[in-house]
């Protein structure tokens, strides 16, 4: 496990090699830190990325020609040693590989690329999923960013606010107590784009935006001022924070794939929101985080 930073004057950043997860994103002019750090009595991760899965699986398992094969919430990557594949003053990419640990987990050749580019005051985290095989890849993948919330020491966090861009309302999927998706949705409504940021949105422990509802979501600080915005591409988008916990920060995740539906019973290629790569082809994808002056 190493450490590695880039800057760029404005913007600070820490990557981790294990998971190749983001550990730190800092405004240099004040010193102040965006990233959630870490705390085991809320959440011990500060930005994971989910690979192969995303979310929980049926009994933990899953199917592929007849087999049956055993993946925690969120897949291996994140507990996988990455190798550093380049590095600049202001980006930074690292590589993971199908290897015979991987095989036991996961049966499929891949290699996944994860990097990350300083421009101005934006990072952005990109992803190169490539399918060295003869054989179709399947997988899903996605962020999982903890932004702090409140972002001073003193303020609440039910006093801050997030904004999305469609005006009326919010469709979130139903996330069961096991932590499966079910078959409806929830509407929540929206004044001009904008809901504060209260126990009530996380009835169902976490919103799940399906259908490429939201490409631009900020937090918002007691005075409806954005201070972080993430925009993306993904066909869902979550947003989690343990409610119950008072915990102080929001998880804003662009999510190509889904955790398994409550009532699913399919192979690994049948599972909603999951990626098919062709042999020899590439898959990229990623976000951008951007900290408002």
């Amino acid at each position: 496990m190493a450490i590695y930073q880039i800057g760029n004057g404005k913007l600070a950043v820490e990557v981790d090699s294990r998971g190749a997860e983001l550990k730190s994103l800092r405004r240099i002019s004040d010193g102040a830190e965006y990233l959630w750090y870490g705390d085991e009595a809320y959440w011990a991760r500060r930005s994971p990325l989910l690979f192969p899965a995303i979310g929980g699986l049926k009994n933990g398992e899953y199917r592929v020609k007849g087999q049956t094969y055993h993946l925690e919430r969120h897949g291996f990557i994140k507990d996988t040693e990455c190798k550093l594949i380049s590095q600049t003053d202001t980006e930074i990419w690292f590589v993971a590989e199908a290897d015979e640990a991987s095989k036991k987990l996961y049966p499929f050749d891949f290699r996944l690329e994860i990097g990350y580019r300083l421009e101005g005051m934006a990072l952005k985290v990109m992803w190169k999923v490539e399918n060295p095989s003869e054989e179709p890849l399947y997988f899903s993948i996605g962020g999982h960013p903890g932004f702090n919330c409140p972002l001073k020491e003193g303020e609440k966090q039910e006093s801050y606010y997030m904004a999305f861009d469609v005006k009326d309302s919010l469709q979130s999927t139903v996330i069961d107590p096991d932590g499966f998706a079910a078959d409806h949705a929830v509407t929540y409504p929206l004044e001009d784009g904008i809901t504060a940021i209260k126990k009530e949105l996380f009835e169902y422990s976490t919103l799940v935006m399906e259908n490429s509802q939201i490409h631009k979501v900020s937090l918002l600080t007691p005075d409806k001022k954005p201070y972080i915005t993430v925009e993306l591409d993904a066909p869902v988008l979550a947003i989690w924070t343990p409610i119950e916990k008072q915990a102080p920060f929001i998880c804003i995740e662009p999510w190509y794939g889904l955790c398994d539906l409550s009532d699913f019973n399919g192979t690994w290629e049948e599972k909603k929101w999951n990626n098919a790569l062709e042999p020899g082809a590439e898959f990229a994808a990623g976000y951008c985080i951007t900290i408002e002056e």
